[in-house]
């Protein structure tokens, strides 16, 4: 239908008016309350509709609209307000048209958003929205046909709030939420204003149940906290809000944008609720599901520090316990606190069923390799979670507790009987172990007898259970392949005689004079430099780089290193640096853990450049020890001889040192060394003191932790090698749920391994047609147990209002995973079920 052409007026609105009525009707009434607008009407042109007043000839207008002129339009105009209706000889015209014109602000707004005419009494009501163009122009972009006055005010509410707002309440109210937390009000104002903060409340309590004789947004809030916690802790005592209102906390609490809202908000009412009290009185596994207050976590976390402390827990309890609190909102700030106390357990389980027992020197390397770092290595762990989460009061128990296990039940028992076998050695050397001179002949010849290039990663201080865990973190990369060997350091085991050794040599020895510097053929081999020239002697083809330089480089230059060269040797240096400079030396094993990601990073980099032949070993390990040493961890004597010409925490190096109970003496012939320089270590894990060194991160010295160093071959494959787990329902569907909520059990096929890893899916229950139905989780399916009973993982879901629409039919529970690189979901598994429950109430919206 074309729409009429629209004159210029004295009131153009007036004319749009029409002419979106004559858009849905024929004939149009138009009554002059105040008589203000003849002049309009006389001066209005409409295509396609004639114009008629109405005075005293209503029979005759009658029979021409109806009779005589069927499908012409008419603008019927009357100069007064509407007759009488026992008066009204049109009335039956007007009531059958459906159409009157009204020229008072409301009607031109109506107008003007192309409403029914029934919707003028809504129009009216909420008139503090309209008065201003701008909200009016937002709220027409929602608009359509069908509005009823309840769909009306929702689309109002909604532009209250913003232009992009869904009328959806739980949406609004997070939006009111996030300006509460934020100490504004001009949102919740302008809905008093628009006379809607009796809707808002009577739709929450439709929705969500929540009635007062004061309703806002605090008490609301309030309530919410209230309420879902004491669904959750007291189950038989009636809250006073819905499950619905569990759903949309849930919700609230998930959500990314608002979650700075939710959290200021629930410490809030942790505070007026005086949640710490409450929970006092719970057991901490019965709050393993709650996150609504950080307070929960701050339990959690207590009780269990107390648990792996007082080993009332098993090492598989722990770690369910930490793992199913990953869930948790409040989880990031304490992963270290749930980190700390995993391996904890973990590594107080280790040490019970650890047997310290040594029968040679190659006996200790190959159990040390194959069991005993593990503890190194879960000592490392937790110092590092407890220096990363600042909590020293929290974690102090536990704390003090590993540390003197650590140090009097394992590093100095192990490395006392370890002492015994060193000191009864003639020869530094341990019978089938590669020793670290004979690294190149031994790793490196082979790949150039091949005629194949090979690249080796000398990181310093990267002892041997840092090497285990790179290895792992190599095989988790897809298509990377790893293997770890065991390789014995040269004594004294620092920096400058493990970086001669691992150069191609036919004599090794130290300098005769006070730097410790180390030879390699008679040429020094102290840094970059001199290790250049020593490599390219025996390679010509050959490349010294460091690890920095080496990132620097585009891909050109460092396909051009690989090209160019048979042998490329990356030396990288985080672990010693921090950790021989006694201001930082706390911070050391912060730094293993940033090599570990370094060391991943110039693995990539050196494989995108073509190197398909890795080796990563180190120059020495480390002692450290997290807390200040006792007087009883220092040699009370001093080293003493004819000439002592460099002193370190851990070695001596001089002539005629004098024999000492304290000390392990060698020769340099005894060493595999050249020249007259005579060796003392001190025994076990004693130190030297030496003014201006730090005293906790030591090496040098002969212990298994210094001495045993990895060689961890890095291959990279052609096809992909890496998969995930499989997860299972346990229990199949097409079962009914008569509750509000849903409980299943979901079965992890396999154990995680390098190679097989972890699934992260999302699971929730769908109507057939995709509409969710309940709350959501995000479950990460990541456990290594052997046991398939510690692979089980339960779940809640509560379900939504919605549910209640799709009674007495079937719905799907989905298990959903995410595309890589993508915000959209794909469906994993899932399974179906009947809802068969009644009727909880109906709801508008």
């Amino acid at each position: 239908m074309p729409k009429a052409r629209i004159d210029t007026l004295t009131n153009p609105k007036i004319a749009q008016a029409l002419t979106n009525l004559f858009g849905k009707q024929r004939i149009v009434f138009w009554y002059d309350l105040r008589h203000e607008f003849r002049a309009d009407f006389e001066t209005l042109e409409l295509l396609d509709v004639q114009k008629i007043e109405l005075a005293n000839n209503e029979f005759t207008v009658k029979y021409r609209v109806l009779r005589e002129q069927p499908e012409q339009k008419f603008l019927l105009y009357r100069d007064g307000a509407q007759p009488a209706d026992l008066d009204n000889w049109l009335l039956d015209v007007q009531l059958a048209s459906g159409s009157d014109f009204r020229t008072d602000q409301v009607a031109l707004w109506l107008a003007e958003l192309e409403l029914a005419p029934d919707l003028y009494p809504v129009l009216q009501e909420h008139s503090g929205f309209f008065d201003a163009a701008k909200r009016r122009e937002a709220l027409q972009s929602k608009l359509d046909k069908n509005e009823t006055p309840t769909s009306l005010r929702r689309k109002i509410l909604a532009a209250c709030i913003s232009a992009s707002t869904e009328p959806r309440l739980d949406v609004i109210l997070e939006q009111l939420l996030a300006e509460l937390a934020d100490g504004r009000d001009e949102k919740l104002k302008l809905i008093n204003r628009s006379g809607l903060g009796d809707f808002l409340w009577q739709q929450a309590g439709r929705i969500y149940g929540y009635e007062s004789s004061s309703p806002g947004l605090r008490d609301f809030v309030i309530e919410l906290f209230k309420s879902c916690f004491q669904m959750e802790t007291d189950p038989e005592q009636k809250p006073k809000l819905s499950s619905e209102a569990l759903v949309f906390l849930k919700r609230w609490k998930d959500s990314r944008t608002h979650e700075t809202a939710f959290e200021a908000l629930s410490e809030e009412c942790a505070d007026v609720l005086q949640i710490a009290d409450t929970l006092h009185k719970h057991d901490f596994r019965n709050l393993l599901e709650l996150d609504y207050f950080e307070l929960i976590d701050r339990k959690i976390l207590s009780d269990l520090v107390h648990a792996v402390a007082e080993r009332t827990a098993s090492v598989a309890d722990v770690i369910q316990w930490a793992r199913q609190r990953r869930l948790s909102h409040w989880f990031s700030r304490y992963k270290h606190e749930y980190g700390a106390v995993e391996v904890a357990a973990e590594f107080f389980q280790t040490l019970e069923a650890t047997q310290l027992e040594i029968s040679s020197l190659a006996d200790g390397v190959k159990k040390y390799a194959n069991h005993w770092y593990r503890l190194d290595q879960l000592y490392r762990k937790f110092i590092y979670h407890l220096r990363e989460s600042g909590q020293a009061s929290l974690l102090g128990e536990l704390n003090t507790l590993l540390e003197n296990q650590y140090t009097n039940n394992y590093l100095t028992k192990l490395n006392n009987g370890w002492q015994r076998f060193v000191d009864d050695t003639q020869q530094w050397q341990a019978p089938s172990i590669v020793l670290q001179r004979d690294f190149f002949q031994h790793y490196v010849q082979p790949f150039l007898d091949r005629k194949a290039k090979v690249c080796v990663l000398i990181s310093d201080a990267f002892r041997y259970e840092i090497g285990e865990e790179l290895q792992s973190l190599i095989r988790q990369e897809d298509r990377f392949d790893a293997e770890l060997h065991a390789a014995l350091s040269l004594l004294p085991s620092y920096t400058q005689l493990g970086m001669a050794a691992l150069l191609p040599n036919q004599s090794l020895s130290l300098a005769d004079n006070d730097t410790g510097a180390a030879l390699v053929n008679g040429l020094s081999a102290q840094g970059t430099e001199n290790r250049s020239k020593i490599l390219t002697s025996h390679v010509p083809a050959s490349a010294v780089v460091q690890a920095k330089d080496l990132m620097t480089m585009g891909r050109d230059e460092s396909r051009a290193l690989v090209r160019d060269n048979e042998v490329v040797y990356v030396y990288h240096n985080l672990i010693d640096k921090t950790g021989d400079t006694r201001d930082t030396e706390e911070r050391v094993f912060a730094a293993a853990h940033e090599t570990l990601q370094e060391l991943i990073r110039l693995i990539k980099k050196l494989t995108n450049a073509n190197a398909s032949n890795l080796l990563i070993t180190a120059d020495h390990g480390f002692i450290y020890q997290n807390r200040p040493l006792d007087e009883s961890e220092f040699l009370t004597s001093e080293p003493q001889g004819e000439q002592i010409q460099y002193r370190d925490r851990r070695f001596v190096l001089g002539k005629g040192l004098r024999e000492n109970d304290g000390f392990k003496h060698f020769t340099s012939e005894q060493l595999g060394l050249t020249g007259a320089l005579e060796v003392q270590i001190p025994k076990s894990i004693k130190r030297l003191r030496l003014k201006g060194s730090g005293s906790r991160f030591v090496h040098g010295g002969a212990t298994l932790q210094e001495v045993v160093i990895p060689v961890i071959r890095v291959n990279k494959k052609r096809q992909s090698d890496v998969s995930r787990v499989d997860v299972e329902f346990i229990g199949g569907g097409n079962k009914t749920i008569t509750t509000g909520q849903l409980a299943v059990v979901l079965y992890q096929s396999q154990a995680v391994t390098d190679k097989l890893q972890a699934r992260t899916l999302r699971i929730g229950l769908y109507t057939v047609d995709g509409e969710l139905i309940s709350d959501q989780h995000e479950l990460n399916f990541d456990y290594a147990s052997d046991n398939p009973r510690e692979r089980e993982l339960p779940v809640r879901l509560i379900l939504g209002r919605k549910a209640d629409e799709a009674n007495n039919q079937q719905v799907v529970l989905k298990l959903e995973e995410q595309i890589d690189d993508t915000t959209h979901y794909r469906e994993y598994k899932s399974q179906r079920y009947t809802i068969r429950r009644s009727f909880t109430s109906e709801f508008d919206f």
